[in-house]
């Protein structure tokens, strides 16, 4: 009901009078084999005026249009453009047949242009299909969702040892992970050195910077939805990559004519083979990996099976696993830690009517992690996780030509946010029993995406979330209003402003600087307050002659309620509560963004710029004066380039800028009763050199058609083999007669120069 009432008022205000000579333009998009095709651009342009609709989950779409004489541009992500023309004076229906693309596959494909490499779909957000940047250097040969996330504008290189993104400001918890819609909890492998999604089991993924979505929530910042192929496989068919680093393999299995299965595996040998290039006494002096083992393996699942046009059904689950030892005979010291993800989902879509399209889907995520470590008689065991059940309904339909969304979502949340678990330490042990935290939310929206004039089109939303914890002790009610106004002027050009408002209810907890899988996440509850957030934005899009695209945006955010937890990794103190450690404060983070994109030819490419500030302030740091987050990085300058010399050959270059991470360093030392004294400055003093990589890559196809592929990849990571820290030790040497102190800092960093080659196939 309330939902309904939502969409009422949201129709009331966007409403507007139509002309008599406006006609009802409907059909169907489909492939060659009667498949619909969902999320394929329709552009209708008659003189300077032109009107864009994408199609639905069912390949249907709707519009309204002054009768006359239109030009038609029908394209989607891996299907050749088509182009007509058309007289329309009556409501008419009118459908079309795109066919797979013809052209090799040197072409990289995004979004709605099949030779653009990067498209902004609207607003802030941008849509990008993986397979189609295998040019893009990677460590693995394969493209790296997360790396290539952090080329684009707004995203914060986040530098070696990290595999985490920071979008705007933002901490790396503030952002929505989704695969196949369900949240994932742990977003890395070793450090980020390696692809955290397989990229052959990705179809597309969906970038919003603003989370400007209704439909999504619980976050601050960014939603990063990957979502896996919903089409059925028509033919057997396998591809995978070999390397020297790990091997992934893909395999689409056609059940029947209406039933289908994708299978996907992944698996690193870097310990057995690899190994020599993380041995810091093989490396430079500062390398600090020294007796370094680790391995990963992940594995997908898609299933999928259309009874009928008017159903589909999709069954998603993904696993992964690593582990990470560490030892040092000269410290005594052995550790493990291991960090897993499990998901599974599944999803019902519906067609109720012409207009009507219904999603029922249910999840399950698990995240944990767990280290082990021992050094001489110590034995140290911390172990976390996190368990998300949710369901949803969501309605798309439409009401006198304007889309709307309503849904309906719950989520129930079981967090252990610290198991410690110590031995030896003193005489007695500490066991601390961990605080079992569970909760509820509940939320419903409503977005609309109404056509305000030929020009001037709106995407309104307003999300409802009501969140308890403790058993009914802590409540929450909130409301989260989305606006997003576009405004096109001309047909290649658009501006367009935007503003959200955002809740938080879990926080992620980090204790690391380098990255290391030890972070946790805790709930809201009596003493841990809910974080928000309020951003708005101000952009501009223009497209030159279909060869290069330009964009630029502003943005301004605040946030509220942050958590910091100072004491690392735990605090062994049986007497103090989480709860009281936590330390609460607030953020601010404002910048311009720019990128330059060149979509045709032989040379393709990107080059993008951030110019940014981000700014923490909490009662009990810094006196209460406001300081420079970690991550915030003056200058973000990311160049990418891709070059098809022929059919034989293409190559690929990254070149990567970036200020240097914040951190604390003692500004005096001196000494007390002969014990040397550091004294601090101001939070966040320092500053790491500024981080430079250069990556390249060469592929060499062997054979490329339109259903064989076999390539070699070579590619070389850090190729100059730049040292980039990735954390600093400060070196303590005193005299004999304890008068004078020398302190010499010591940068560690975790790898230089990494080559590497793989086989890629596809039969």
């Amino acid at each position: 009901m309330k939902a309904f009432i939502l969409s009422t008022l949201l129709l009331l205000f966007c409403l507007k009078s139509r002309g008599q000579s406006e006609i009802s333009l409907t059909g169907i998009v489909k492939d060659k084999k009667e498949h619909p095709i969902s999320g394929a651009k329709l552009v209708f342009v008659s003189g300077n005026k032109s009107y864009g609709i994408v199609t639905d989950k069912v390949g249907e779409y709707k519009i309204k249009l002054s009768a006359g004489i239109y030009d038609i541009d029908i394209s989607c992500i891996g299907f050749d453009r088509q182009n007509l023309k058309c007289s329309f004076q009556v409501d008419s229906e009118l459908g079309f047949t795109l066919e797979k693309e013809s052209s090799s596959l040197k072409e990289v494909v995004i979004f709605s242009n099949a030779k653009k490499m990067l498209s902004i779909s609207s607003g802030n957000s941008l849509i990008f299909a993986p397979e189609k940047l295998s040019s893009v250097p990677s460590l693995m040969g394969v493209p790296d969702i997360i790396k290539l996330l952090q080329l684009t504008p707004g995203v914060q290189n986040s530098g070696d040892a990290n595999g985490y993104l920071y979008v705007r400001g933002s901490d790396p918890g503030h952002n929505l992970m989704l695969y196949a819609t369900t949240p994932v909890y742990g977003m890395s492998h070793l450090l980020g050195v390696f692809p955290f999604y397989n990229p052959d089991h990705v179809q597309e993924v969906q970038f919003d910077k603003s989370n400007s979505n209704a439909r999504n929530g619980g976050r601050l910042s960014a939603t990063v939805a990957v979502s896996p192929t919903d089409k059925l496989p028509t033919n057997f068919s396998i591809k995978g990559n070999i390397g020297v680093l790990a091997s992934q393999a893909t395999v689409a299995i056609p059940i029947t004519n209406k039933m289908g299965l994708y299978l996907s595996g992944r698996k690193t040998y870097i310990d057995e083979i690899i190994a020599p290039l993380f041995d810091s006494s093989k490396q430079n002096k500062n390398s600090d990996t020294k007796d370094l083992k680790y391995s990963f393996g992940d594995g997908n699942l898609t299933f999928i099976t259309a009874p009928s046009n008017k159903h589909l059904f999709t069954v998603n689950a993904f696993v992964s696993g690593d582990i990470l030892r560490i030892a040092d005979s000269n410290l005594s010291l052995n550790a493990n830690l291991k960090w897993s993800n499990r998901t599974i989902s599944s999803a019902w879509k519906y067609k109720l009517s012409e207009k009507t399209v219904m999603t029922n889907s249910v999840y399950f995520t698990w995240y944990e992690n767990n280290l082990r470590m021992e050094q001489a008689s110590v034995q140290l065991n911390i172990g976390s996780y996190v368990k998300d059940f949710g369901l949803s309904n969501a309605v798309n339909y439409t009401i006198s030509n304007i889309p709307f969304e309503s849904g309906l979502q719950f989520s129930n949340y079981e967090l252990q946010p610290q198991r410690i678990d110590v031995k030896n330490l003193s005489a007695s042990m500490i066991d601390q029993q961990p605080k079992i935290y569970k909760a509820n939310n509940i939320a419903i929206y409503t977005a609309a995406k109404p056509r305000l004039s030929d020009k001037l089109v709106a995407e309104i939303g307003l999300r409802i979330n009501y969140y308890s914890s403790d058993y009914g002790k802590t409540a929450i009610l909130r409301a989260e209003p989305r606006l997003l106004l576009e405004f096109n002027p001309l047909q290649n050009s658009s501006f367009f402003a935007s503003y959200t408002h955002q809740n938080q209810y879990l926080n992620l907890i980090t204790t690391s600087s380098v990255g290391i899988p030890t972070d946790f996440w805790v709930a809201t509850s009596d003493g841990i307050p809910a974080q928000s957030s309020n951003e708005f934005s101000l952009g501009y899009n223009l497209n030159l002659k279909r060869q290069f695209d330009f964009s630029t945006n502003i943005f301004y955010r605040t946030m509220n309620n942050l958590i910091e937890y100072p004491y690392g990794v735990t605090q062994f103190n049986e007497i103090t509560t989480f709860k009281n450690d936590v330390l609460v404060g607030r953020g601010e983070s404002y910048g311009l963004e720019w990128m330059l994109k060149k979509n045709s030819g032989k040379f393709k490419g990107w080059l993008s710029y951030t110019l940014s500030w981000a700014n923490r302030q909490f009662d009990q740091i810094n006196d209460g004066e406001r300081y420079f987050a970690k991550y915030d990085r003056r200058h973000n300058l990311a160049i990418v380039g891709t070059y098809d010399l022929n059919s034989k050959w293409n190559f690929g270059i990254t070149q990567i800028y970036s200020s240097g991470n914040r951190f604390t360093t003692p500004t005096s030392w001196y000494f007390i009763n002969n014990n040397p004294v550091k004294e601090y400055g101001k939070y966040n003093n320092s500053q790491m050199p500024n981080y430079i990589r250069t990556d390249l890559s060469v592929n060499y196809f062997l054979i490329k058609t339109k259903v064989n592929e076999s390539s070699l990849n070579f590619s070389v990571f850090n190729t100059f083999n730049i040292e980039n820290p990735i954390y600093t030790v400060l070196n303590v040497a005193i005299d004999k007669d304890k008068q004078n102190i020398e302190v010499n800092p010591e940068r560690k960093t975790l790898y230089s120069i990494l080559p590497s080659i793989s086989w890629r196939f596809k039969f």
